[in-house]
Order: C-alpha cells, then structure tokens, then sequence
C-alpha cells in the first residue's frame, strides 16, 4: 500500500503560488488581481483569496501545543470544555434568583453570573441567594456596586467558610472594574483602584475565584472593530496588572486574578483567530512580570454574543448572528460563554428567549462535539495568518496607549472613548450606505412585519449627562437603531405610504430593479406593490393609483428610460411621488424634466428614506 501512495503523489506535480496567480490572473480576463481578490479588513490588514504553506514559513504559531505558552492554542490539553454561562439579574430578591438559578442549572447550564441589586447585601442575602447550589460543582460569578465589593468578598468568604468547601473547587469571580464604570458612566472611578489590591489580598486562597476584571465586551457592544477590542483589552488587563504588582502583590498572584469579559462579532474566522491572539499576546505581557510559573501567563476569557448587530424587527434572525458567534468562540478556546438572548434588544428576555439561548450552546457541545477537540483551526493557513496578523495590529495599539502612559490615563483623556466612539459612528454611515447589511433591517427586510408594540430597549450602558460628566464616555447604540427609529415612525404615522412598481420594457432589468426597490423601500416599512409589467406607462399609472400608491417607482432597463420615464412622470403629473429606480446615464436630462427622485445601489439608504418620509408628511 505505501508503495502505491508513494506512486500516487508522485504522479502530481505540485503547482507553485505563481502558477496559482497566473491561472487567476487569466480567469479575471484582465480584472485587478488586487482589487477583484484582495480584501482589505477593517483591521488594519489585506486578506488574500489564498494561503499556501510557505505563507506560514516565518510564523511561530503553526509550533505551538495547546496548554502550552503561550497558549495561542489554548489553556487545556486534552479537552475543549467551557463553561455554559447565563446571567441572572438579583436586584433585592435573592430568593426568586437562587429559585431560578437551580432550575436553569438542571437545563444544562454550569456557570451563574449574578448582578446583585444596590440595596444592602447581608449574610442573610447571600444565604438566600446561594441555599442549595453546589458551588464546588458550577463555576458561580457574583457583581455588585464596587463601593461595596470589599464586604461582598468578605460575606462570600464566610459563607465559603461556614459549608466547608475546599477553596480549589470555588471557580468563579468577584466583579471589580472601576474603569468600565469610566466608560460607561463618564464617572470618575480612580478614587476605588486602592481597593484591588486589598480585594485581591482577600481572595488569594481561592486560586480559581478572579476578582480583577476587563470588560472589553463594552467595546464590543460600543461598535469596536477587533483589534480596538484586543488592543484596548490588552491594555486595560496590563494597567491592572501593573497596578497590582506596584502595590506589592505577587506577580503570579496578581495575574491569577485578572479575568477577561470580551464580546464576539460577527467576523466568523477572525474571531476564532482573536482569541488565539489575544492569549498568546497576554501570555507574553505577563512573562514580562516574572511569574514564576508559566500558568500564571494563561488568558481566561469568558465571551458574550454581541448586542451590537442585534435588531428589533426580524429578531429570529439575531438567532443565525449569536449562533455562528457561539461557534467562533468555542473553537477560539474560551473559558466561558455567554449567548445573548434573541429579543433582548426589545424586552426583558423571556424564559422561552432564554431556554433558546443556552440551548445554542448546548447543540454545539452535545451535538457538534465542539468541545471534544482542541483548537480545531490550528494549522489552517488562512486562520493562523489572521492570528498572526490580528496579533501585529492589536500590539501596535497596545504599544501606541502604553507610550501614551498607560490605559487610564487614555481613558480619563478620552482617548478611548474618541476612537470607539469614532468606529461607531462609521459603522452607523456603514449602515446607511449598506456597506455593512443587516440582514432584515437595512437588507432584505421582512415586507409585511409590523412592530406590534416592540419597542428598543434603552441601554444599560447610559452615560452621564454631559455637564456632570468627569471623563467623555462612550456611545452606545446598536447598528440598527437609526433604521428601527425610521420604520417605527413610518409606522405610526397616519397611513402607512404604498410604493408601487411600474414595471415596463425589457423583462429581466424591470424584475431586478423592482425587487431592488421594493427592499430598499421595505427598509422604512412602506408597503411595496410588485408587478409583472405594463405595456404602456399609462396603464401603469393608472394601475398605482388604483392601489392608491403614494409612491410609483418606474423599473425598467438604462436605454428604456429615455423613453418610458418622462411620459410616465408627466402623466402621473403629481399625483403621488416619482423615483426612477437606477442611475442611467439620461439621468441629467430626466433631472431636467423634473424627476428628482432615484434610487440605486449609491444611495444612502437611510438618509433618502428619511427624506422621503418628510415629503409624505411623516
């Protein structure tokens, strides 16, 4: 048998990558190879059509092993696990939230993240929360206001204390963040960084209890590209760092205690490539500290879905977006997994929302044996060239904010907060030009879906009004929100608009510019009329205002406008508005009769729809 397989591959000569050029070359019939083939991320970097193994030549992460530093493949060895995580918001009823923590803990899930209200928390609280949860069995996280975060510790410590658990087994966290409350609040919060140290100090014999965390998945949500996250992450988790160890606190010690909370985009293989990289450049940020073991190196990642491309109206498909989000971070190699519920963005999630959301993850591990292999993308040329080059990108801002003095002082600058706010305002721009799409909000939107009383929900992450405001703080608000606040006021207005298709001349241009616009119209929830086609424009016309159309939109080909569009708009006559759908190059002669009013692949969809409402009087 070897001695066929040898014969086999003999038989082939491997093709070089110019070979593989210069094919491409002649399918592209003369098209820039670069233009055509090359993508240019939003990170910073080129994306080629193909890799070959001599692109991975000068790269050292093809040699890692998992569990390994600096742990670019992973923290375990012989495993994938992570923790199934849900989030449970106690405000000052302990008992109605331990009740629904041990019943979701029978339906799969292992980890609880529990939100504790700003009313006084006692022991008795914490009896009442924690009575009957196994806590050497499930991983349990626990947050606060930070003010009392030192008590929280103690409290949880005693009770620890009182049922005996051996201190190995507690795998959890004590929320302590002050700069997420900088970001979101625009609130001062340096005056709490004395108390890291001492909460730290608290808990150092819990070696799997973490108390010191960055919260980058705000960035996430905030609109951030991935290297922003990443190299904001970075910095964040150093600054900590370097706080702690300045106050006396071991390396080691202090690095065991820091835990990451970072989002996940939609970006399905860069994200697997961004936590390969974020551990990998963490590991070699703490070897600088000395540790005196390499354990103290590893990244501990609990990831969310991102809330950020979330949308109201066709909300299922928030579904597909959390799914392949799930997916990336398992095979990327995270501790723990948050899936943000589909109807979040319009409600409080509802049990049925819920069960959905852990049952995404669960499908992945019991199903798809996603956590059966270890760092299943290790060796793929295309996913070790995004590490690698994620890595680059990310380091260089990393190394831009520490000459700069550090993550705080860049946030009480405003650094941070002016370049994330910065992305999400061109990702909003984005939107509107569908340079980015949602797919059932600025793309393909569901004709015939009414709100039904959804409403978005106001974000958590509210900043301080501006005049109170001590540093600048970022600006949260979902993808999606400039089209919802559009549709939502088409809809409660008066009548809702009817744009009617005047489909005419050559059959395969009017089918593809009428589908073209009733989508683009759809997108400000207008009722869209198709046609088959009219022999002449007049019966077209008379068929729109029949149905009562407040917009007729003529689809038909370039050369056929010249000829159909100006007896069509004359004999409309202003009856309702005219939009020609297409930019054909009669265009300035159709403007000359009168026709303002087109749309097409150019457009800004969001601002014409908008301009469109106000000339329908909404």
């Amino acid at each position: 048998m070897s001695n066929n397989k040898e014969k086999l591959f003999t038989e082939f000569t491997a093709p070089t990558k110019q070979e593989w050029l210069d094919k491409i070359e002649v399918d592209l019939k003369g098209a820039d190879f670069q233009k055509k083939l090359v993508w240019r991320t939003n990170e910073g970097f080129n994306v080629q059509p193909f890799y070959r193994r001599e692109d991975l030549a000068d790269m050292k992460t093809p040699d890692a092993l998992p569990g390994e530093f600096p742990f670019v493949r992973g923290n375990k060895k012989d495993s994938n696990e992570w923790y199934v995580r849900q989030n449970i918001v106690v405000g000052g009823d302990p008992v109605a939230a331990n009740k629904k923590a041990l019943d979701i803990l029978m339906k799969g899930v292992d980890s609880i993240g529990f939100k504790l209200g700003h009313d006084e928390v006692n022991a008795e609280y914490i009896d009442a929360l924690l009575k009957d949860i196994c806590l050497d069995c499930v991983e349990v996280s626990y947050r606060a206001c930070m003010r009392h975060t030192l008590e929280l510790a103690d409290l949880l410590v005693a009770y620890f204390e009182k049922k005996g658990y051996d201190k190995e087994k507690i795998v959890g966290g004590v929320g302590f963040d002050p700069i997420e409350r900088m970001l979101m609040k625009g609130k001062d919060s340096t005056f709490l960084l004395p108390n890291m140290p001492k909460l730290v100090e608290k808990l150092k014999d819990y070696p799997n209890l973490r108390c010191v965390m960055v919260h980058s998945d705000l960035l996430n949500n905030a609109g951030a590209y991935i290297v922003q996250e990443m190299g904001y992450a970075l910095a964040w988790g150093n600054e900590y760092l370097q706080q702690l160890t300045d106050a006396g606190i071991d390396a080691d010690l202090a690095a065991k205690k820091i835990k990451f909370y970072m989002g996940i985009s939609e970006n399905y293989f860069m994200e697997i490539a961004k936590f390969r990289a974020c551990r990998m450049l963490w590991a070699q940020i703490v070897k600088q500290y000395e540790p005196k073991c390499d354990c103290a190196c590893k990244m501990i990642i609990n990831a969310s879905t991102s809330t950020y491309n979330q949308t109201v109206f066709d909300s299922y498909v928030n579904l597909l977006r959390s799914q392949t989000e799930a997916m990336s971070a398992a095979l990327g190699g995270v501790h723990s997994m948050v899936v943000t519920p589909f109807d979040a963005p319009y409600e409080k999630p509802t049990d049925f929302s819920e069960r959905i959301a852990r049952n995404q993850q669960l499908i992945i591990k019991e199903e798809s044996h996603f956590d059966r292999i270890v760092d299943p993308g290790a060796g793929s040329y295309y996913i070790e060239h995004l590490t690698n080059a994620l890595a680059q990108e990310a380091w260089k801002l990393f190394l831009k904010i520490e000459d700069e003095g550090g993550f705080l002082a860049a946030v009480k600058a405003g650094t941070v907060q002016a370049d994330i706010n910065a992305t999400n305002d061109k990702r909003h721009g984005d939107a509107a030009k569908r340079k980015e799409f949602l797919l059932g909000t600025n793309q393909f939107p569901n004709f015939t879906e009414k709100s039904e009383g959804k409403e978005p929900v106001c974000c958590d992450c509210v900043a301080t009004h501006a005049g109170d405001a001590d540093v600048p703080a970022l600006k949260i608000s979902r993808m999606a929100s400039d089209f919802e606040t559009l549709r939502l006021t088409t809809e409660k207005a008066k009548k809702v608009p009817v744009a009617f298709m005047l489909t005419i001349g050559n059959l395969a241009m009017r089918q593809a510019r009428a589908q073209f616009s009733c989508n683009f119209l759809a997108c400000a929830g207008y009722k869209v009329i198709d046609n088959l086609g009219f022999k002449t424009v007049e019966e077209g016309v008379d068929a729109a205002l029949e149905a009562k159309a407040d917009i007729v939109v003529i689809c038909s080909s370039d050369d056929e406008y010249a000829e159909y569009a100006i007896p069509a708009f004359k004999y409309l006559n202003g009856r309702a508005m005219f939009v020609v759908a297409g930019a054909p190059a009669c265009m300035e002669d159709l403007k000359a009769a009168g026709i303002e009013n087109f749309v097409h692949v150019k457009c800004n969809v969001l601002e014409t729809l908008k301009e469109y409402n106000q000339k329908l009087g909404i």
